[in-house]
């Protein structure tokens, strides 16, 4: 590892400013708005936003709380020995704007707000907000990509159609919208986790007839984690690919807080496990959505968001110092 060349991107030191000091920005990072981001190589935000939960809303106040519990967040991966902020610039870039009201103008602003980081090239690294949030992310991503392929972490393959008539924007829908959009390879898209019950026993037919891979928690159980990971690279191979975990992944003894919890999932270990088997992919951006704190008071399910995404930004940050070479 080197030292940090640049230290307008340096994160706040546990060891002079108490962790509990100073405000509250993810890994805390030094934030900046785009227009002052130059330099930033890798840009964490946060998409406030719950506008497409049919249930159980709350994601929307996910980010304040991950931005917390990322205090405890430290320099150094333990297991990895990866320094992100010594291989790339990273920097808080504030939230994404969002109208609470509106869906579709919301999924415009978000897609806006990402390609403005696109087009700098700056990696994103967003922290939700319910799952639909992640479609705006990934059509500004395949405007410079093509289409993307993805490891999908989640209790559900958020591959479903309609709500209530005709409403083709919800939490459970997604991923359908991107393919159709022509935004992800489907036969790159590997789902891992996924457990969550049906209203029909099609409801996952579409996707499975469309190429994806999903792997049910049944076959994830009866797998080793190294086959897994395995299985997850061979299915997206060396092109671009985007990383989006859904907490309710977990176990809710894990992750309590979130808007669609689902028994029977992944332990935190496992998740960290095949996230960092996903080293050395080419990445070009992630997100964490799903995080409610009202359903957590305790913030477990933030401590367990922002530690999942220091391990996506420890990746990340690979690619940043790889690309320079």
């Amino acid at each position: 590892m080197t030292e940090l060349k640049n230290k307008n991107f340096s994160p706040l030191a546990g060891e002079t400013v108490p962790r509990y000091a100073g405000l509250a920005t993810f890994m805390r990072l030094p934030h900046y708005n785009i227009e002052d981001s130059e330099g930033t190589e890798i840009g964490l935000f946060g998409i406030p936003w719950d506008g497409g939960t049919t249930n159980r809303a709350g994601a929307r106040h996910g980010p304040r709380q991950i931005r917390d519990s990322s205090s405890m967040m430290r320099k150094v991966h333990p297991a990895l020995k990866i320094d992100p902020y010594a291989l790339a610039n990273c920097a808080d870039l504030g939230d994404a704007p969002v109208n609470p009201l509106q869906i579709e103008e919301t999924l415009d602003m978000i897609q806006e707000f990402t390609a403005d980081l696109v087009n700098r090239n700056i990696i994103p690294l967003a922290a939700g907000g319910d799952h639909l949030a992640s479609l705006p992310v990934l059509r500004a991503l395949a405007a410079k990509h093509g289409p993307l392929g993805m490891v999908h972490f989640d209790a559900h393959t958020d591959t479903w159609d309609r709500y209530f008539g005709g409403c083709k924007y919800t939490h459970g829908t997604p991923f359908r919208r991107a393919i159709e959009e022509g935004i992800l390879d489907p036969k790159r898209v590997i789902q891992i986790g996924i457990r969550g019950g049906l209203y029909s026993d099609t409801d996952d037919d579409w996707g499975l007839e469309q190429g994806i891979r999903v792997m049910r928690i049944e076959e994830f159980n009866a797998l080793s984690l190294e086959s897994v990971i395995e299985e997850a690279r061979r299915v997206v191979g060396d092109q671009a690919t985007y990383i989006s975990f859904d907490v309710d992944c977990l176990d809710p003894v894990f992750a309590p807080g979130t808007g669609t919890p689902e028994i029977g999932g992944l332990t935190t270990i496992e998740a960290q496990q095949i996230v960092r088997g996903l080293r050395g992919l080419n990445l070009i951006g992630a997100d964490l959505v799903e995080v409610s704190p009202p359903f957590d008071p305790s913030g477990a399910t933030a401590l367990v968001g922002a530690t999942l995404m220091w391990e996506m930004l420890c990746l990340l940050s690979e690619k940043v110092a790889q690309r320079k070479l």
